[in-house]
């Protein structure tokens, strides 16, 4: 059953404040969100949801990130991918510091809107702040191992760009 519209978290009442809290409806069960027609987005405890950001074309994935509301309705209705920095503590623009951004192609939500999926164009070749072209360059060994940590396989791993030429001293994440 639809419930009113959802409050944004007590970190963003200010924003929430100037009128954009009306974007996103809230249910009173997963049951109730799984066959909505109407955008519900779970965010955590922190006011953020899980983004999986995929290669529209070839459906690799290329990185994980976060949103608050306010990414989400940023990327909504610029097309362009928008993310909150957790360790920052900041809203940003993919790109906006490298130039490797993100044109938003598709945009979904998983079964209980816990999770967002955007099929993006990566602008650039790099998504990953480590001049990558994906974040995900390393694979984990499945089988048997002997003793020590997991010896992780790069794949992928070439980079696409100098993270040190593009960010001199921080890595936009």
């Amino acid at each position: 059953m639809l419930h009113s519209r959802v409050q944004i978290s007590p970190d963003h009442a200010r924003w929430a404040l100037s009128g954009n809290s009306d974007w996103f409806a809230t249910y009173s069960s997963s049951a109730d969100a799984e066959e909505a027609s109407v955008l519900a987005p779970k965010f955590d405890a922190e006011g953020l949801v899980t983004c999986v950001a995929t290669d529209a074309a070839t459906g690799d994935v290329l990185m994980v990130a976060h949103m608050n509301a306010e990414a989400l309705i940023k990327t909504i209705t610029t097309g362009e991918a928008w993310y909150f920095s957790r360790s920052r503590k900041t809203l940003w623009r993919k790109g906006e510091t490298s130039g490797h951004s993100q044109r938003v192609v598709e945009m979904r939500v998983d079964c209980d809107q816990d999770a967002i999926l955007l099929k993006v164009e990566q602008k650039g070749g790099g998504a990953c702040h480590t001049g990558r072209r994906s974040c995900f360059y390393r694979a984990v060994p499945l089988g048997p191992k002997g003793g020590g940590p997991v010896t992780l396989e790069f794949r992928d791993a070439e980079q696409v760009f100098d993270p040190k030429t593009v960010y001199g001293g921080s890595n936009e994440r």
